[in-house]
């Protein structure tokens, strides 16, 4: 999978994602979601983010298994853990991936 695809993979879910908000009022009118359709609807987004990034890390077909991301994702992964702000979480792993980028070469 290039770069190219899972951009436009993103993009897409961004636009359905905007266009699915625009329309919800309009078909529903003031009317409340059932709660099960609410639960449901909570946990679409980080199942996509997650699967956004298995597939950047492991590569498709789980193949190209890039470990200094999964350096980054193990650093991200312990900060958050210890309950870090997400803007250090996320400069932390990104500083993580650079160094072992690097360091390897």
């Amino acid at each position: 999978m290039t770069a190219m695809t899972v951009w436009t993979a993103i993009g897409a879910v961004a636009v359905l994602g905007f266009a699915l908000k625009a329309v919800g009022p309009a078909l529903f009118g003031g009317r409340e979601l059932p709660l099960r359709t609410r639960s449901a609807l909570t946990l679409l987004a980080p199942a996509l983010l997650a699967g956004f990034v298995v597939v950047q890390v492991a590569g498709p077909g789980w193949k190209d298994v890039d470990a200094t991301a999964l350096g980054g994702l193990a650093v991200a992964v312990g900060l958050r853990a210890y309950r870090a702000p997400l803007p250090l979480t996320l400069v932390g792993a990104v500083v993580t991936t650079a160094l072992l980028r690097w360091l390897t070469g």
